[in-house]
């Protein structure tokens, strides 16, 4: 299909095929360029674009272009006006014989020799005009296209993932228990939740390029797939690091949250009874963090740090967090504790908490490692003062690490080991390494189970990586020898081979 800047022809007329090869029509073009169609043989009415188009084309497939084309100028000039244009005519001709085509030969003047005038301010602007709304229209179209493929990409999944819950229904021979469906695959909730879902984007779906849609829903579009497509590339970097150690079916979220609500009933203020019921949507409703006001945070600092609220409050309200830090969206509910540092203040304070909240506490932290961005907020090294002391978000994550790793309380270590382990998976720095390594080292001294004991000498690897000098020189200072565990099994013993081939 052919096309100029006035837009699409009215009418397409096919000449036929060929078989030539495109470099050989390319010499066939520049010896017309240099002979027949050279410069300065250009004429408006009787060697124009319709004469080398005909040309061209009895080349190309031994056709010629339809006899009215080539008439037309005759038709015109047979016309009283066309004799009266005749002048006009002429004088264009002149001005338009020097365009060239390829390399010209030496012999013909420049255009810019030949063409003394300037052209019309007028034309330029037109020309500019012509040419913005060109390109505004290529760049249209391209992102409608872009639009379309990858709604038609999101059809796809979704027809895949309606085809999945169909067999799967099947198979299950109509027993719809929530208790034995994944939420992933066809249970009640989210077969609902799903169907909802594709109603909802019923809509989206038949927005096409034919379709006269407005700028503001095709940028809305765009944002919502741009955001399906951040989500994807986040679940592909999961897929390629080192899995994090959690903890999802620690505690329950129902069993939690009746809990929290029985021990708070009836203290609560207007505002705080309000973000209560956000938490209830974000948890049990499945909402997403938007649902969590502004004075979210600040009903969570109350409950944390009033001292006149049970034990039990906190612990609750800690391990409905814990399960919280699993949802991909929680790093927005963390960015907004970036100016009064409720959640990680009171981390600071592990060592001075009751077990039951610490363990709690070692529950929210590592569970933050599901997702990347929470794992890296972790990480942060933004300081801030807090009791006369400069604490990080790092200094408070290694902190709870250490702290839960040396506890005797065997929960602690399990959850403090994970943590370990995580943090070892990221990229710390030397320092944190080192201090993370003695803790590691002390842990040794005792008898740690199989499990703790490969996540910490896995901790130890990587830790041995990040600081090839300081850490095994620790090792070797501070003892006990990893060789020490050897034989406890057999994925111990290989991390054993890789620490001591640190060591000199």
């Amino acid at each position: 299909q052919g096309g100029t800047v006035l837009g699409a022809p009215h009418r397409v007329v096919e000449l036929g095929e060929t078989f030539i090869p495109f470099q050989v029509f390319l010499d066939y073009v520049f010896g017309l360029g240099s002979t027949t169609f050279a410069p300065g043989t250009y004429d408006l009415l009787k060697h124009n674009c319709n004469n080398f188009s005909n040309e061209v084309s009895q080349f190309l497939c031994g056709k010629l272009i339809p006899k009215n084309i080539l008439d037309l100028p005759d038709e015109i000039l047979s016309t009283p006006l066309g004799q009266t244009l005749l002048p006009l005519i002429e004088s264009l001709s002149q001005g338009s014989r020097g365009v060239a085509f390829g390399q010209s030969p030496s012999n013909h003047p420049s255009q810019d020799s030949r063409r003394d005038r300037g052209e019309s301010p007028d034309f330029l602007q037109l020309n500019s005009a012509i040419e913005e709304v060109r390109r505004d229209s290529v760049a249209l179209e391209e992102r409608r296209n872009i639009i379309n493929e990858k709604l038609a990409k999101k059809d796809r999944k979704k027809k895949k993932k309606r085809n999945c819950r169909e067999k799967e229904s099947r198979e299950s021979e109509g027993n719809s228990s929530a208790a034995e469906l994944t939420p992933d695959s066809c249970s009640s909730d989210s077969l609902g939740k799903d169907n909802m879902a594709e109603t909802d984007g019923a809509e989206v779906i038949e927005i096409t390029p034919e379709e006269d849609t407005t700028i503001k829903r095709a940028s809305d579009t765009m944002a919502e797939i741009e955001a399906e497509e951040r989500k994807e590339r986040e679940e592909q970097k999961k897929k390629q690091r080192e899995p994090p150690i959690i903890f999802k079916d620690a505690v329950d979220i129902r069993v939690e949250f009746d809990a929290l609500v029985g021990l708070i009933d009836g203290i609560l203020s207007p505002e705080e009874q309000q973000s209560l019921e956000e938490l209830h949507q974000y948890m049990l409703e499945d909402e997403g963090s938007w649902a969590l006001g502004d004075g979210f945070l600040n009903f969570i600092g109350r409950l944390l740090h009033d001292k006149s609220l049970q034990t039990d409050t906190r612990v609750r309200i800690l391990n409905v967090l814990a399960l919280a830090a699993l949802k991909d969206d929680v790093i927005l509910l963390l960015h907004q504790d970036r100016r009064e540092h409720v959640l990680m203040n009171y981390a600071h304070d592990i060592d001075r908490l009751s077990p039951e909240e610490q363990e709690a506490l070692a529950l929210f932290i590592c569970n933050l490692f599901e997702n990347l961005s929470s794992s890296e907020w972790l990480l942060y090294i933004s300081e801030w003062q807090y009791c006369n002391s400069t604490i990080s978000n790092i200094r408070v994550s290694t902190k709870v690490a250490v702290n839960s790793l040396l506890a005797d309380n065997t929960t602690l270590q399990d959850r403090g080991s994970a943590i370990m382990h995580n943090l070892a998976c990221k990229e710390v720095f030397d320092d944190v390494a080192v201090e993370l390594t003695m803790a590691v080292l002390q842990y040794f001294n005792s008898s740690p189970p199989e499990e703790q004991l490969f996540r910490c000498m896995k901790a130890l690897v990587r830790f041995c990586q990040i600081s090839p000098q300081d850490v095994p020189q620790l090792i070797q200072m501070i003892g006990p020898e990893p060789g020490k565990f050897r034989g406890v099994s057999a994925r111990v013993d290989e991390l054993i081979d890789v620490v001591s081939s640190k060591l000199r």
